[in-house]
């Protein structure tokens, strides 16, 4: 077995191979940048080489790079992780030639999987269905305009060597084909160095249904169940499971069977994931090949117990599978929820900054990847820390949260209470929106298609309306731990003996629009809070002071992120962000005279929505713009966000030019 490898990957993926080559008993370099001195990835590792910049395309894509710290470090393997380098032939050949073994597949297969056009017509010849569209390079707008019309709206403009979303659009037509050209071309430039696209049928209620392959270089091979991955944003996916609520049997062999067939048609050998899209009628079409490890790849570790990263090195190393496809089982049910670094509230627009709190909930101990869980269990693959630093530069995925349940169910009720204990503070992240998808009827139901979130929350994401009975349940809550911080305030200022007189029984509590008088009995174990006739039992250890609640409210644990106010808390909990007055009666009818203070008028300003680099404004001093009208373009995380005007105007002044590094709510424009 190879003696040391390096991860050419930042992040968690980094962290997770270095977990399993630890395990192997395997010595393990990382690389990082300027950006990523102090990053995870770097400490866990036996050995560190710093390759550059913070800029990707100057420091973890640049091939001699990896390979000076190669040479440097003795290493005899690498591991590329997802992106950056994962999927591209040269650096698989560069290796090669210095006699170091690559941990992915062959870089033949790598080439042919790698271009989407390519892979699509390797496909139609080992038998796998393949979805309508033009396979050729497309040359500008125009020609795109012209196929998008002979294959027929809705189309997928997509980069050919694309991957995660970027470079891709969906258009409904000519404007859109037109406008999304450039920007995808655009965007797989910058991300891929590659600007080539193409076109095919965009499938209506599509599934986005993807089948984990492990192949040797012996000509062994299995298929490892599939993964749902219908729950995506602007085709980055969100949330996955393992396996899907709709496929059957025969389906899952079906696709699993012609996934290997390609497989076998380029002589794969590593862990790789061939996507299809499914319709309503289980018909499935091919997407593409990711020739590398998924970043959803821990679900399928869930429920099969198998170790893909383990695999991965064996195969690399020219061991061959242990194991045959019908030792394949599929053990239960797992969900994993990406948090992402971007603030639901404002677009899910990129966020960045310091992790000023950063507590996961606790992952199950007992659990690693190559064993079959037998008990529910918590995992989180992270590379991030409670002080560090989110980065511009990245991709703004910062954890995969997952859970495994012996059913849907029980996966669904774990990942519930892991995202309501899941503190994270300093920057916004999508933690209430994965929290509103569990609880979501149609996730729930496992009745979701692609288009689930721009269905589901048309106009963007503005938290959960809880019902009024887990309102009820929060109130009383609240109202027992103000109690108990009411208590702790009359013990520091020393002004009574005997605190529990100072501390009343009635209260009232107001939030997300109700209004609840309640009574509290309170003992040595708890309280007994009275609302609306109805007692409710509330017992907790939580103290001023703890940011994160769990409290029995009669036998119903509700667990609760927890923020001290004036007169009240900060809620959060199950995608809902509440503010929880608590107040005496006569408080209550005091605070009922106040006026409510309006935020400041900012219709007559384009405010930056995010961190980021202007790519170019689009108007000048004494434009007439136009409702929906692009004004400019800002690149964040590696994607170009396109600013529109939201209604008709006049630009009076223009603040900022292409160059420019903006903060958020810095002024690009002005309107008369």
């Amino acid at each position: 077995m190879f003696k040391k490898i390096l991860i050419a990957n930042r992040g968690e993926i980094a962290c997770r191979v270095i977990k399993t080559a630890q395990r192997m008993g395997i010595a393990t370099v990382a690389v990082y940048s300027d950006a990523d001195r102090n990053a995870l990835h770097v400490k866990m590792a036996d050995e560190a080489v710093h390759i550059g910049p913070p800029q990707a395309n100057r420091s973890y894509i640049v091939i001699d790079k990896i390979m000076d710290a190669v040479k440097q470090t003795g290493a005899e393997a690498v591991h590329p992780g997802y992106g950056f380098l994962s999927e591209n032939p040269k650096f698989a050949e560069a290796l090669e030639a210095a006699g170091v073994a690559f941990i992915g597949p062959p870089k033949g297969a790598i080439t042919s999987m790698g271009d989407k056009i390519t892979s699509k017509k390797i496909a139609q010849e080992a038998g796998v269905s393949t979805v309508p569209g033009h396979m050729g390079l497309i040359a500008d707008a125009d020609e795109a305009i012209e196929i998008s019309g002979q294959i027929g709206y809705p189309v997928m403009l997509k980069a050919s060597a694309g991957g995660g979303g970027k470079g891709m659009r969906i258009a409904w037509d000519e404007s859109e084909v037109r406008e999304g050209f450039q920007a995808s071309k655009n965007e797989a430039k910058a991300s891929f160095g590659d600007d080539r696209m193409f076109i095919e049928k965009f499938v209506t209620q599509p599934r986005h249904i993807e089948i984990q392959i492990l192949c040797d270089k012996h000509g062994n091979g299995v298929y490892l169940g599939e993964r749902e991955c219908s729950i995506q944003r602007r085709n980055q996916k969100v949330v996955e499971e393992a396996p899907s609520p709709f496929l059957d049997p025969e389906t899952r062999k079906a696709m699993g069977e012609q996934s290997l067939a390609l497989a076998h048609a380029v002589g794969y050998a590593s862990a790789g994931t061939v996507e299809f899209i499914v319709d309503g009628d289980r018909n499935f079409y091919f997407l593409e090949m990711n020739t590398r490890l998924q970043v959803e790849h821990p679900v399928t570790e869930l429920i099969t117990g198998v170790d893909l990263v383990e695999h991965m090195i064996r195969v690399a190393y020219g061991e061959t599978l242990s194991f045959g496809q019908d030792d394949v089982t599929l053990n239960g049910w797992a969900m994993e929820s990406r948090l992402y670094a971007e603030d639901p509230y404002r677009g899910f627009l990129p966020s960045i900054g310091r992790l000023t709190r950063y507590r996961p909930p606790a992952e199950t101990p007992e659990y690693q990847p190559g064993v079959v869980p037998s008990a529910p269990v918590v995992r989180n693959d992270t590379g991030v820390f409670e002080g560090g630093e989110i980065s511009m530069y990245y991709d703004p995925m910062i954890a995969k949260l997952c859970t495994w349940g012996p059913d849907r169910a029980a996966a669904i009720e774990g990942m519930r209470n892991a995202l309501d204990g899941f503190e994270v503070e300093g920057i916004g992240h999508n933690l209430p929106f994965l929290s509103a998808v569990m609880d979501h009827p149609k996730f729930v139901a496992g009745k979701m298609t692609t288009a689930f979130i721009e269905e589901e929350f048309p106009d963007g994401f503005n938290g959960v309306d809880l019902a009024e009975v887990h309102l009820k349940r929060i109130a009383a809550a609240c109202a027992a731990m103000h109690r108990v911080a009411e208590i702790r305030r009359t013990r520091v200022s020393g002004r009574m003996d005997n605190h529990e007189r100072k501390v009343g029984a009635d209260w009232v509590v107001t939030l997300g629009g109700h209004r609840f008088e309640a009574t509290i009995d309170a003992d040595r174990d708890g309280a007994d809070v009275t609302i609306d006739g109805e007692i409710l039992r509330c017992e907790s250890l939580w103290t001023p002071g703890d940011m994160l609640a769990r409290i029995a409210v009669s036998g119903e644990v509700i667990v609760l992120k927890v923020s001290k106010i004036s007169q009240g808390f900060r809620i959060r909990t199950r995608g809902a962000d509440l503010k929880v007055n608590v107040r005496t009666p006569r408080q209550a009818e005091l605070a009922a005279l106040m006026p409510e203070k309006l935020p400041p008028d900012t219709s007559k300003l384009l405010l930056c929505p995010m961190p980021g680099l202007i790519v170019r404004v689009d108007v000048a001093e004494g434009d007439e713009v136009q409702e929906g009208q692009a004004l400019a373009v800002v690149e964040a995380m590696k994607m170009e966000n396109i600013l529109r005007a939201e209604k008709r105007g006049v630009v009076s002044k223009v603040n900022a030019a292409a160059g420019d590094s903006l903060a958020v709510d810095d002024v690009i424009l002005e309107f008369e």
